[in-house]
């Protein structure tokens, strides 16, 4: 499965005997399905299998789709609608009067306003046919805004994939840092065991016992190991595709996590401390730039 982008639109266009269908389907970000069928009364009895074949396409985010159908016999069976026509009218002689507006009513305005047509049967059943066509063009416009979807989630991927792998070499530098800061904790602890004792010869066990302490508290390797895991799962979700959206932001809350408290081990472990302060730092803002992209992806 590849990963989909939640933004994206697509329009397909379908003609038969019957007539033309028009469908347009839009999507854009939201942390659930948040699905909107957009139909006229004569295509409201098919609403439920436009939304079942909404359903199969999009599992997340907000979709706006539109379905329109012309009959062949529109022309011939249209009639104006004389109320709305005549308020149309009205309005803009109103607002010419009341607020100083300028300009003329127009035909082609008034036209395009929903309902200025109105068919002269409006009561007849709809022809056998009809719901396969618009289920059809319905299924062609979300098809292609799937191809949509897909072309945006892979590069979406992409871009995931390479602060990933940042995050993964800044994480093996940290490693690299950790042995030295340890020896400078350790170092430290003995300059301030000799200062406070006053140059005393040091048990050796207490000192190791102190020693052991500190490295406990001070010890950056159970978060640095659970830093590589998490970046190969990262890339296994990218590679796996799919719904990936959800999962990666609780994943980036979970390194999130771990590059806190490595920022909270190492403040005071010196030169190696600050390397290690400013590749957590790094790897704070390739987290949060991550998780920013995620929130694009179904």
């Amino acid at each position: 499965m590849s990963l989909k982008s939640m933004t994206g639109y697509a329009r397909a266009r379908r003609s038969s005997a019957l007539g033309e269908v028009v469908a347009t389907a839009r999507s854009v970000n939201h942390r659930g399905l948040d699905l909107h069928i957009h139909v006229g009364e004569e295509l409201e009895p098919y609403e439920p299998a436009l939304r079942s074949v909404a359903k199969r396409h999009v599992k997340r985010g907000h979709l706006s789709l539109r379905v329109r159908f012309t009959p062949a016999h529109a022309a011939a069976g249209a009639a104006l609608n004389r109320p709305l026509f005549e308020a149309y009218l009205k309005a803009v002689e109103e607002a010419r009067r009341d607020y100083g507006v300028e300009g003329e009513p127009r035909l082609d305005t008034a036209m395009r306003i929903p309902g200025m047509l109105v068919q002269a049967a409006e009561d007849e059943e709809a022809p056998e046919g009809l719901e396969a066509l618009v289920v059809e063009t319905a299924e062609q416009a979300l098809a292609a805004l799937d191809e949509f979807r897909a072309r945006e989630g892979a590069g979406l991927g992409r871009l995931l994939r390479e602060l990933n792998a940042a995050i993964r070499r800044d994480v093996e530098r940290i490693e690299g840092c950790r042995m030295p800061a340890m020896e400078h904790y350790r170092a430290r602890l003995e300059q301030r065991l000799k200062e406070l004792t006053g140059g005393m010869e040091l048990d050796a066990q207490r000192m190791a016992q102190e020693a052991a302490i500190l490295a406990d508290k001070t010890d950056i390797a159970e978060e640095v190991g659970r830093l590589k895991v998490h970046t190969q799962e990262l890339d296994a979700m990218l590679e796996a595709g799919g719904e990936a959206g959800k999962k990666l932001d609780f994943l980036m809350q979970e390194m999130s996590r771990e590059t806190n408290t490595i920022l909270s081990k190492t403040g005071g472990a010196g030169e190696f401390g600050l390397q290690v302060t400013s590749l957590a730092l790094e790897i704070k803002a390739n987290i949060e730039r991550i998780r920013e992209q995620a929130l694009n992806l179904e």
